[in-house]
């Protein structure tokens, strides 16, 4: 007999399939821990020490519901801190774990408490005793470079005393690319995994997880005209598409004010989370 249902679908399978790029490859970074590396050696030394994306502030209003102050707090992959930060302000135990060593460093120069430690690992290659259990695991936007999904999972549910969380920002894409994809026809790199996938891959460990969707906004800001529409074609995967085209989507969603232009977007975050079993 034919199982039916979303377990036949073998949902982590279909997340490593999403790692690969539209051209069916598995993108550098994915497997090169070297360049990895780099990249966020390269990102951190073009923040500002302490700098924080601004739509994070709404995500960890919601976050925060789950935390107490007496509670303890693993983050994977916290990257420049966007949730880190003010954790390390609001509780009593918080450990870092990033397979980033220049993470980890920066991390270390912006907050000073006793109270934050660091272990460098990858989260979904974890051993047994590694890290001990936490009140609280969470990891928001941390899990594009995990091909073993299920272990990363794994690890949060075993670790987690009172709650997993795992957070994820999602669609819409930018709108002018859903207008040149329906009017013109123009292929884009629309989102090849979603928050979705993770309640399925929870599904099917037997974990009925809640999903909160938490609507935000941010502001792109560009120096130029040029800047804007050359920033805003990235995602048009058709080589021969046209720069009119481009310009006619965007008018919409554009506002130029002394010479600077903006674009407004509207777009999710999800929390996905659950009691561990």
């Amino acid at each position: 007999m034919t199982r039916k249902g979303p377990l036949a679908i073998n949902y982590e399978a279909l997340w490593q399939e999403g790692m690969k790029d539209w051209h069916g490859h598995m993108p550098a970074r994915m497997v090169d821990d070297q360049l990895e590396e780099q990249f966020w050696t390269q990102s951190v030394a073009r923040k500002k020490m302490g700098q924080t994306d601004p739509y994070a502030a709404k995500i960890f209003q919601e976050l925060q519901k789950y935390i107490e102050p007496q509670h303890s707090v693993i983050e994977i992959g916290p990257g420049w801190g966007n949730y880190t930060l003010p954790l390390a302000e609001r509780v009593d135990k918080l450990t870092c774990v990033d397979s980033s060593e220049s993470i980890l460093q920066y991390l270390q120069q912006c907050i000073s408490s006793q109270y934050v430690s660091y272990v460098h690992a990858k989260w979904e290659q974890l051993a047994e005793d590694d890290i001990e259990p936490h009140d609280i695991v969470l990891g928001i936007n941390c899990f594009y470079r995990m091909y073993e999904i299920k272990n990363a999972l794994y690890h949060m549910n075993r670790l987690a005393k009172k709650r997993a969380i795992i957070g994820m920002t999602t669609g819409p894409i930018q709108p002018h690319y859903e207008h040149l994809y329906e009017r013109y026809g123009y292929a884009i790199k629309f989102p090849r995994r979603d928050y979705i996938e993770f309640l399925n891959l929870l599904y099917e460990m037997d974990i009925y997880a809640d999903c909160q969707i938490i609507p935000l906004e941010r502001v792109y800001e560009y120096n130029s005209y040029e800047q804007l529409v050359t920033t805003q074609s990235k995602k048009i995967l058709s080589t021969d598409f046209q720069q009119a085209h481009v310009e006619e989507s965007l008018v919409p969603f554009i506002e130029e004010k002394n010479g600077r232009y903006y674009y407004r977007h509207d777009f999710h975050a999800a929390l996905v989370s659950w009691q561990p079993k």
